[in-house]
């Protein structure tokens, strides 16, 4: 995990209101799953195989269904927007929320708000669909921000490679350790494409999409950022790295 409050406050002086869209996709996400029959506080739903049969049904009317979507289905051309809003369970919207509340700051700060904004939608639905090309005939509902969040990621790593990044390894007994992003984020990605490769189109993460997410992010970012706005980005981030 990043060093957050270096992070953060060094995006919090570079915007006015600070970031305002980071802010506003985390509330939105927050806000369309604690009334989704997928939080289980809206006694609406029911219980048992009520509640079970409203949140199938939920995933299916705005998650994507790879094989409606490249089936050709004009309703299903717009879900790997809807998608990003959508979550499976609290541990799946806070782990997503946590890793944009850290790197979306610095990158909104970077690209202003409507690019990010743009970004961020735009990734995600790439995202998601290539994860549903490569899947084509799967029946198996995709949803969740990650894709997207991914590709945050993947501009972080082009824009902010010597940011210093607070990590802790299981092997290493979770002990805090500080590496360059770089270092941090490759053998995040090495991960998922491993993960990916072994994966097939069933229940379980959707580790191609984080692969495909993180790997358009970079490529935008180096397209857009290539040469001396990417030394004013470092900058930024080394000023508002914290103090060790």
């Amino acid at each position: 995990m990043i060093d957050w409050r270096g992070a953060v406050l060094g995006a919090w002086r570079g915007t006015r209101n600070g970031p305002t869209v980071t802010y506003g996709l985390i509330a939105a996400c927050c806000l369309l799953f604690a009334i989704s029959p997928v939080s289980g506080l809206n006694p609406g739903y029911g219980t048992g195989d009520e509640l079970l049969a409203a949140q199938g049904a939920y995933f299916r009317r705005w998650g994507v269904v790879p094989a409606d979507l490249t089936g050709g289905d004009p309703r299903a051309l717009l879900t790997p927007l809807t998608a990003l809003f959508v979550h499976g369970s609290w541990l799946h919207l806070l782990g997503n929320m946590l890793f944009l509340y850290v790197f979306g700051a610095m990158a909104e700060e970077r690209m202003g708000p409507v690019e990010f904004c743009l970004f961020y939608l735009g990734t995600g639905y790439v995202a998601l669909s290539g994860y549903a090309l490569a899947h084509a005939d799967s029946e198996q509902t995709l949803v969740g921000a990650s894709g997207a969040i991914s590709a945050v990621l993947g501009a972080f790593l082009f824009l902010f490679p010597r940011s210093r990044v607070t990590s802790l390894f299981p092997f290493l007994f979770f002990l805090p350790l500080r590496f360059p992003a770089w270092i941090v984020l490759i053998f995040w990605f090495t991960l998922q494409w491993l993960a990916a490769r072994a994966a097939g189109a069933g229940p379980g993460v959707a580790y191609l999409a984080h692969v495909v997410g993180f790997s358009v992010g970079f490529l935008y970012a180096w397209v857009r950022f290539r040469g001396g706005d990417r030394v004013k980005a470092q900058a930024a981030a080394t000023e508002g790295e914290s103090q060790p």
